[in-house]
């Protein structure tokens, strides 16, 4: 069993933590309100589930998921994350996020820019491709014939293989896409950020295996 904590517990924190209750784990969910507003939502998650600040649930976790807007990377405080696995979900978007010149010019990948503010954590790109309606209704079982495969990106390999670990135990395969630096084949826009599970129209989504993710990280450009 791992804990899990969560900074950020919006669409897909809450879908990988449903996830990750169903497959055992222990999750300790946050947000930038308080402890206080996401009571309702570990009471529905049940006993394996609580509701802390930020730093707690950071200094609970065995793994660290950070789903936030871009724009709230600079308010991240790096202590707690120092030597952890942390999983970077986000997808950077100017509308939302404000344009961050790096970022417009591809200088940078936006785990690249996550990494600046929380640098000695063990920074793993995933799950920002699929969208959290299909994350929760495509798992399935290890040896499924229908099983699908998420890309993770990272620069760690410990890292790596603990968040390919956690992501197997949840119903999903792995592949591996890279480092850090590549991170930028999967975000939003391109070819394997959504696409390959079906429209976002279709709650149900449609499995994609390996040499479907692989072909579609193969065709992105900037």
């Amino acid at each position: 069993m791992t804990t899990v904590g969560f900074i950020g517990s919006g669409y897909i924190g809450s879908t990988i933590a449903r996830l990750a209750i169903e497959a055992g784990h222990q999750v300790v969910l946050s947000n930038s309100r308080g402890p206080e507003t996401l009571a309702d939502t570990a009471a529905e998650l049940g006993p394996r589930a609580s509701a802390a600040t930020s730093g707690e649930a950071a200094a609970a976790g065995d793994i660290v998921v950070v789903a936030v807007p871009v724009k709230a990377f600079p308010t991240l405080t790096a202590a707690p994350l120092a030597g952890k696995t942390v999983i970077d979900t986000c997808n950077y978007g100017p509308e939302r996020d404000g344009h961050i010149p790096e970022l417009d010019s591809t200088s940078l990948t936006s785990s690249e820019l996550l990494l600046r503010y929380v640098p000695d954590a063990m920074l793993v790109k995933a799950f920002n491709n699929i969208s959290f309606k299909h994350l929760l209704s495509l798992a399935r079982p290890a040896g499924s014939a229908d099983r699908s495969y998420l890309p993770i990106a990272g620069d760690c390999a410990p890292a790596k293989a603990a968040v390919t670990e956690f992501i197997e135990s949840i119903g999903y395969s792995v592949v591996d896409a890279g480092p850090l630096a590549d991170s930028w084949r999967r975000a939003t826009g391109t070819p394997v950020w959504g696409t390959p599970y079906g429209p976002f129209s279709n709650e149900k989504g449609q499995p994609v295996g390996e040499d479907g993710i692989r072909a579609a990280l193969a065709t992105a450009t900037r």
